[in-house]
C-alpha cells in the first residue's frame, strides 16, 4: 500500500502563470531594480566571507543576468546557470555581453565555462543531482507557492557540502500599503510574505544543515503616492489567485491616495518598508545509505598506532 504523500504548503495562493505574465515585460520591471542590485552587494559581502572556488553555480530567479555578470567577477573560472521563471527575463540575460564573455572564456579556461539560460520552474530544476557547488537567488523565492519544494529541489541539485545563499522578502514588506489598502476594502492587495523563522524550519525539513538567517529594514522614500505605486507594481503587482478582479474605481483610488498620505513621515516624505530576509545553508553529507544502514565517520587520533606520530 503506497502511503499517502503529503499535502502541499504554500505559503500563499500564488498563481504562477500570473507571476510569469507579470515579468514578462522586462523594461516594466527595470525601475525596481535599484534595490536588486544593492541586495545582490550585500550578499556578495556575506558570500565572501566564505572560502569556496565553486566550479557551477546556479542563480534561481537571473532575471536579465545582472548577479551573473557580478558573480562571474567573483568566480572567472566558473560555469554559471541562470534559470527564471519568465522566458522574457531568460531571453534578457541572453544578451550580447553573456555571448560575447561565452566566446572569451572558451578561449581561454579549461573546462566547460561561461553563462548558460534556462526558463523553468524552481521547484522542478532540469539539472543532475549533486550537480552544484553553489545556489544563489536574490529576491526571487518570494514569487513561489511552495517554497519548501523549492528548498527541497535546490537541496537536490547541490552537491554534498555545497551553499545555498538566498534573500527574500519578509512580512513587514509593502505594509504601508497594505494600511493604505485596508481603507479601500477587505481584499488582499499584496503578499503576505514569509515568515524567517518559517524559512528556517523549511530549511532544516528539506535536509540543510545549520541553516542560518538573519533580516534587516530598508526604506525607501517618495514624494508622492503615485510614485511610490508605481515602483510596487514594478516590483511585480499582486500575483495572488485570490486578488481582486478588475480596477479601482476613482473613489476606491483616492482613497488608497489619502490612506498612503496620511502616513507621511515627519520629512514630508513616504515611505516604503522592505524586509529583507538573508540565509544560507550547506548540504550536509548523507548520515544513512540508500539501504537505511548508518554512516558513521571518524578520524583517526593523531598518535594512534594504526597511524604513525609525526
Amino acid at each position: 500500500m503506497q502511503a499517502p504523500s503529503k499535502p502541499p504548503k504554500l505559503s500563499a495562493p500564488i498563481d504562477l502563470e500570473r507571476v510569469r505574465a507579470q515579468f514578462a515585460h522586462p523594461e516594466r520591471i527595470a525601475p525596481s531594480d535599484f534595490l536588486r542590485r544593492e541586495i545582490a552587494s550585500r550578499m556578495r559581502d556575506r558570500l565572501a566571507l566564505v572560502k569556496m572556488i565553486p566550479q557551477r553555480v546556479l542563480d534561481a530567479g537571473c532575471g536579465p543576468g545582472a548577479d551573473l555578470a557580478m558573480l562571474q567577477k567573483m568566480y572567472s573560472a566558473t560555469h554559471l546557470i541562470g534559470i527564471d521563471a519568465a522566458e522574457a527575463m531568460a531571453r534578457a540575460a541572453k544578451g550580447p555581453a553573456a555571448k560575447g564573455l561565452n566566446q572569451l572564456l572558451s578561449k581561454l579556461l579549461p573546462g566547460k565555462t561561461g553563462v548558460d539560460l534556462l526558463c523553468g520552474d524552481f521547484a522542478e530544476l532540469p539539472l543532475a543531482l549533486h550537480s552544484i557547488d553553489l545556489v544563489w537567488s536574490n529576491l526571487a523565492l518570494h514569487w513561489h507557492p511552495q517554497p519548501d519544494r523549492v528548498f527541497a529541489e535546490w537541496r537536490r541539485v547541490l552537491r554534498i557540502e555545497g551553499l545555498l545563499m538566498f534573500s527574500c522578502f519578509g512580512p513587514d514588506t509593502f505594509v504601508e500599503v497594505r494600511n493604505a489598502f485596508a481603507e479601500v476594502d477587505l481584499a488582499q492587495h499584496a503578499l503576505p510574505f514569509v515568515d524567517m523563522h518559517d524559512f528556517g524550519d523549511q530549511l532544516v525539513e528539506a535536509g540543510f544543515s545549520t541553516p542560518v538567517l538573519d533580516m534587516e529594514k530598508i526604506t525607501v522614500t517618495y514624494d508622492t503616492p503615485q510614485a511610490l505605486l508605481a515602483d510596487v507594481r514594478a516590483w511585480g503587482g499582486n500575483p495572488l489567485a485570490t486578488r481582486r478582479q478588475g480596477l479601482l474605481g476613482r473613489a476606491a483610488h483616492q482613497r488608497l491616495l489619502n490612506g498612503l498620505e496620511r502616513q507621511r513621515r515627519a520629512d514630508g516624505k513616504l515611505g516604503l518598508t522592505f524586509e529583507v530576509l538573508y540565509g544560507h545553508a550547506f548540504r550536509p553529507a548523507p548520515r544513512t545509505t540508500s539501504t537505511g544502514e548508518s554512516i558513521v565517520r571518524f578520524d583517526l587520533p593523531r598518535n594512534s598506532p594504526n597511524k604513525p606520530p609525526k
